[in-house]
């Protein structure tokens, strides 16, 4: 998910940190960024909630 990196980019942390704000494993993580799983709802509310509700939640859809 190339939005999902972007995002992770803009709030400037790596794959590691991400997972740990968001509360998954590092794994689960880079897969879901690699598109080899789809994110679950929980997981983009997390990323949504991480971001304070400042990115297109629609961008994951397309």
């Amino acid at each position: 998910m190339k939005y999902l990196k972007d995002v992770r980019k803009n709030l400037k942390l790596t794959q590691p940190q991400m997972a740990e704000k968001l509360n998954y494993s590092k794994s689960h993580y880079i897969q879901v960024e690699n598109e080899f799983t789809k994110p679950s709802f929980e997981f983009l509310q997390r990323v949504f909630d991480l971001a304070e509700g400042k990115i297109d939640m629609n961008k994951f859809f397309q």
